[in-house]
């Protein structure tokens, strides 16, 4: 899974750096896949639950499950949010990151701050002993206490032999509740954030998962491994 994660960091790295106004989410995703092939690993999401696309691709109010179409074009200034994983070997890794294309508005260069800080205050409270609940709590405080909003209606999740697995990793809880966490776990975790209501819902393909205010909002995505005093994040290069 550490060798795996390498990589699905390494290609996100790669696919982010590629990405310039005009583009459609197809074209991102074609680009990507390009780098899986050239790696020799598969796309995880690829048919997951009948998925459509290799990776999910979602734009501004758009958070999730976005699916990738040579209609859907990017532009200067946009929310861009890639979440995908691969596997190889019968292992799983899965990982999210949201950028501006360009340089970001005020709303959007604070919110993807507190999202990209979420991931690592969520991280903080990751370590033998502790709990669910310790970990959605850290986020959800960090969160609000900066004025913005943890999604509810989705949540982190188990990742290893399977895309998911137990338990579920919400974004909020309640301090010492929930399954406790123990070395060699390994978890998808992930903080989704919007700006003045929690609540998402799916558009009409079945899939696109949007704010209910259509404001921006941001996800990021990291697979890690409990350790013995903390936590091992296993994408990264």
């Amino acid at each position: 899974m550490r060798d795996l994660g390498r990589i699905t960091a390494e290609i996100l790295d790669l696919t982010v750096e590629n990405v310039r106004p005009g583009m459609s989410t197809k074209d991102i995703e074609e680009y990507a896949v390009r780098l899986m092939r050239e790696r020799s690993v598969d796309p995880a999401f690829l048919g997951l639950y009948g998925f459509p696309g290799a990776m999910c691709i979602s734009i501004n109010e758009e958070l999730l499950h976005g699916i990738p179409r040579p209609d859907k074009i990017v532009n200067e200034r946009d929310l861009v949010s890639i979440d995908f994983g691969l596997k190889r070997g019968g292992w799983y890794s899965d990982m999210t990151r949201t950028f501006c294309v360009g340089e970001p508005g005020e709303l959007a260069a604070r919110l993807l701050q507190v999202g990209s800080e979420a991931l690592q205050v969520a991280l903080s409270a990751v370590r033998p002993g502790a709990t669910i609940g310790d970990v959605g709590y850290a986020v959800q405080s960090f969160v609000e206490s900066n004025g913005y909003c943890v999604v509810r209606k989705f949540v982190g999740h188990g990742v290893g032999r399977e895309p998911h697995e137990e338990p579920e990793v919400p974004n909020f809880g309640k301090p010492g509740h929930g399954p406790v966490l123990k070395k060699g776990m390994t978890l998808a975790i992930e903080p989704m954030i919007t700006v003045d209501d929690p609540d998402v819902e799916v558009l009409s393909d079945g899939w696109t998962v949007v704010s209910v205010d259509k404001n921006i909002c941001v996800h990021f995505e990291d697979t890690i491994a409990v350790t013995e005093d903390g936590y091992e994040i296993l994408t990264k290069k």
